[in-house]
């Protein structure tokens, strides 16, 4: 690429030490106007805040948006039809965020005539791969600068000596206090990696958690909650309605006082390597164990089980970046498919860190009680027809059985 060529760029900006830094090293490197955009997607922080650091970078266009709704109704929701969940344990709180914050990257640099996009991602990690291959996705001819792939500051220290060489503003009292952790947090979940998590066999300290008690000194009593569906997606909560990102900070708030989201993890990047993470995802703990009690309730055998096979590579293709990719919309179109049944309401038990299903009802309902009593069905299901249906399926064993 050209550095001379590029003459505005676009940048995913928190407003913290990495993307601070990636401003200047921007201006100076490729001698161009820094555009930044900041989301809202629930990560607790002030984006606000973004603005003034932003500003006094030299940055003239600056793009906050709070897009905590969109993100919920457009990428969570729709990910929790599938009941996604990677390698058996991962919700996949960060892998979707990231299609959703491209999107937004791509358009602001077409709204501002942008000749590329730049993010903080490192090259050792998945979000590098998430960020562009939306962005390409969505415009086959954007150009992507990424600074840890090209720079040569490779250290927080790095990182500082270079801020105070350019008189770029820290918090550094804020730098000094801050979490040993590299952390993500959106709406969905937070993360946690690096420093003592760097060893496997070390336990995460019950200080890093930030949106859970322990299940130890949770509370003694039991809190029930009723989740309310309508064609696979939460519309209310013990009868209030409530919009979709509301019913996730709902859940995280409720949830996370019963010790419940915790998760330890060794998986698989896309990139090759394996990494130990943590995650506090409540709200998702729970939504994925009350989708699959209504989907128990409602849906066709066949289809739940069909489903259940599609699901890990639905969940691959979020995880490695491909939200935007044919085979996802393909395998999403059949998902929704299977929702329009997937209406009613569960009822749930919160305890110490547990999520126990107590009750689903809908008017959907494919259970019989007069077929599947153990009393007298007056005639609903002839025992004797089980006979034929055995040795029907007991044909190809038998002939197995008798060779030789």
């Amino acid at each position: 690429m050209n550095k001379k060529a590029i003459k505005k760029v676009v940048l995913a900006y928190s407003g913290g030490l990495d993307t601070s830094i990636i401003v200047k090293w921007l201006q100076d490197t490729y001698q161009c106007e820094v555009v930044t955009f900041t989301a809202d997607i629930g990560q607790g922080e002030e984006v606000e805040l973004a603005r003034a650091k932003a500003k006094s970078a030299g940055v003239k266009d600056i793009f906050i948006e709070d897009l905590r709704e969109q993100f919920a109704a457009d990428f969570v929701f729709p990910m929790f039809r599938a009941n996604a969940i990677y390698e058996g344990e991962y919700l996949l709180g960060t892998a979707i965020a990231r299609p959703l914050i491209s999107k937004r990257l791509v358009e602001i640099a077409h709204q501002v005539g942008a000749d590329a996009i730049s993010h903080g991602a490192t090259g050792k990690g998945n979000d590098q791969v998430r960020f562009e291959l939306a962005a390409y996705a969505l415009d086959a001819e954007i150009e992507v600068i990424a600074p840890w792939r090209e720079w040569d500051l490779s250290s927080r220290e790095s990182l500082m000596n270079f801020a105070k060489k350019h008189k770029i503003e820290i918090d550094y009292q804020k730098q000094n206090s801050k979490s040993p952790y590299s952390m993500d947090a959106n709406l969905l979940h937070i993360s946690y990696e690096g420093d003592v998590l760097e060893d496997p066999w070390s336990p995460p300290p019950e200080e890093m958690w930030r949106w859970t008690v322990s299940p130890e000194n949770a509370p003694d009593q039991a809190e029930t909650v009723e989740i309310t569906y309508e064609k696979g997606d939460i519309i209310s909560i013990n009868g209030e309605k409530m919009s979709p990102a509301t019913v996730i900070q709902w859940l995280n708030q409720h949830a996370g006082a019963h010790g419940i989201g915790r998760n330890d993890i060794v998986e698989n990047r896309f990139v090759g390597m394996k990494s130990r993470g943590c995650y506090e995802t409540p709200a998702g703990t729970v939504m994925l164990k009350a989708h699959r009690a209504m989907e128990s309730l409602t849906l066709d055998r066949e289809a739940a089980h069909l489903k259940d096979e599609l699901m890990p590579k639905y969940a691959e293709l979020i995880y490695n970046g491909f939200w935007f990719a044919p085979e996802r919309e393909m395998l999403q179109a059949a998902i929704d498919q299977t929702q329009k049944s997937v209406s009613g309401t569960v009822r749930l038990k919160l305890y110490k860190g547990a999520v126990t299903v107590s009750g689903r009802k809908s008017a959907n309902s494919l259970f019989s009680k007069k077929i599947a009593t153990f009393e007298d069905d007056q005639g609903a299901y002839n025992q004797k027809d089980a006979a034929g249906f055995i040795k029907l399926n007991a044909l190809r064993l038998r002939l197995r059985g008798g060779e030789g």
